[in-house]
């Protein structure tokens, strides 16, 4: 079985994002990026799948700058087995990520597509979905268990009311939440093998597809600073401004 993992080069989760002077954007200069933690969850699970004998080869996908490569060897030191990076400098929104990946979906042929819910820039969680009424695939969403059983996979995701299981059929798309397992440290050896990994460098016109961006940002700003806090001298006061002034109760 042929698994096809996609991952997102994004501003590192411990990095305080600044927004630009103009409110074009998010000012990634001179900071440090790093693989979007979902997706290093997808890639683990792959790997384990593999490591269990249930796939047979782990494929990394990634759409962006040329700079993605880096993700994309991370993402061999994890455990995948080659990568493939859809080079371009263009924004790349979620409908057109996912017909770059529908295109490479239809030439790989995978059984299993994992990827991250989300990514932790846009936090669009859009990408599975629309993978998935693209390829007309069952999809799973919200993973925190994954088992495959022949020609299945049994997906339990976590509800608001519970856990909730669903089987089904291969092929299909499955994205990952963060109690599905815990991605294991990259050991300096296997950063040193993954660079000897094949990765194929394509752009959006090889795949045949025309990422220009639907959506247009018209401003990015900061959110407002935070009020500091008062205290109130009894509970009748409390009740009262939360009432009158922050208008809750």
């Amino acid at each position: 079985m042929k698994v096809l993992v996609p991952v997102k080069r994004v501003v590192d989760y411990n990095v305080k994002v600044r927004v630009k002077s103009d409110q074009t954007g998010v000012d990634i200069a001179n900071v440090k990026m790093s693989m979007n933690p979902f997706d290093e969850i997808a890639v683990e699970e792959a790997t384990r799948l593999k490591e269990k004998g249930t796939a047979t080869e782990v494929i990394a996908v990634s759409a962006g700058v040329q700079q993605s490569q880096e993700t994309l060897r991370t993402a061999m030191a994890i455990g995948a087995d080659r990568g493939i990076l859809i080079q371009t400098d263009a924004e790349l929104q979620p409908l057109a990520v996912a017909k770059l990946l529908k295109a490479v979906v239809e030439k790989e042929q995978p059984q299993l597509v994992i990827l991250g819910k989300q990514a932790i820039d846009d936090d669009a969680n859009q990408t599975g979905q629309m993978l998935a009424a693209l390829l007309d695939w069952p999809q799973a969403t919200y993973a925190s268990k994954v088992e495959v059983a022949g020609d299945k996979v049994t997906v339990t995701r976590e509800v608001d009311g519970g856990l909730e299981t669903l089987t089904l059929k291969l092929p299909a798309i499955v994205t990952t939440d963060l109690r599905l397992n815990e991605p294991r440290y990259v050991t300096l050896p296997n950063i040193m093998k993954a660079k000897k990994k094949p990765l194929d460098t394509v752009t959006p016109q090889d795949l045949g597809v025309d990422p220009a961006p639907r959506l247009k940002t018209l401003k990015v700003s900061e959110p407002p600073a935070r009020k500091a806090g008062i205290k109130v001298p009894d509970v009748a006061t409390l009740v009262d401004k939360l009432k009158n002034e922050a208008k809750v109760v």
